[in-house]
C-alpha cells in the first residue's frame, strides 16, 4: 500500500509518518497491493483529527476521527476502516453470488479472509415509508424539513420537475442533492 500523508495546521515529520504507516499496516493486508491511502492529519484547538481515504474498485473507504490524542485518533480510524472493508467484502460477496462474472473479480480483489465474514445479512430494512413528493423550491423544502424535525427531506423541484433532496450538514448549513444523468 502506498501512503500519502498530509498535514493541516501541523508539521508531519518522518517519525510521525512512520507511526501512521505502522498503524495502517494492520489493515494494509486487507486491500489490494496497489491501493493508495491518503491520510490527512490536522490539529485545531488541541483536537487532533485524522482522515483516511482509500479508493477501492471505484469506491471510497473513508474514516474521520477527532480526539485529543493523535495516536488514539489513528487507532480509531484504523478500526473504522477495518469494519468498513469487511462490510464491503460481504456486500461484494452477495453481489458476486447474484451476478457472477463481473462482480467476482472485484470481490476477489478485496483480501479480507472468508472466515471474518458471517452469513448474517448486511442490512435489514425495518420500516418502509410512503409519502407524496410535492413540487416546491429548495427553501420551502428546508422549511418542511425543519418542521418535521428530520435531517433530510425529499421533494420534487418545481423548476426542474426532478426529485431532489435537501439535508442538514454537520456545520448547521444546508445542502441540496440534485440527480445527474
Amino acid at each position: 500500500m502506498v501512503y500519502n500523508i498530509i498535514g493541516k495546521n501541523i508539521d508531519v515529520w518522518d517519525k510521525t509518518k512512520e507511526k501512521v504507516e505502522r498503524k495502517l499496516e494492520r489493515i494494509a493486508k486487507l486491500f489490494p497491493p496497489d491501493s493508495a491511502a491518503t491520510v490527512t492529519l490536522s490539529l485545531e484547538k488541541l483536537v487532533s483529527t485524522v482522515e483516511v481515504t482509500i479508493p477501492v474498485n471505484k469506491r471510497l473507504i473513508r474514516a474521520e476521527v477527532s480526539d485529543a490524542d493523535m495516536t488514539a485518533a489513528i487507532d480509531k480510524a484504523v478500526d473504522i476502516l477495518e469494519s468498513q472493508i469487511v462490510r464491503y467484502k460481504k456486500r461484494m460477496r452477495t453481489r458476486a453470488r447474484q451476478n457472477g462474472g463481473t462482480s467476482m473479480a472485484e470481490y476477489r480483489a478485496i483480501l479480507v479472509p472468508e472466515t471474518s465474514l458471517d452469513e448474517e445479512p448486511l442490512y435489514k430494512i425495518e420500516k418502509i415509508k410512503h409519502f407524496e413528493v410535492k413540487p416546491m423550491d429548495a427553501e420551502e423544502a428546508v422549511m418542511e424539513m425543519e418542521l418535521i424535525g428530520h435531517s433530510f427531506f425529499v421533494f420534487r423541484n418545481g423548476e426542474t420537475d426532478e426529485v431532489n433532496v435537501v439535508y442538514k450538514r454537520k456545520n448547521g448549513s444546508y445542502g441540496l442533492i440534485e440527480p445527474e444523468f
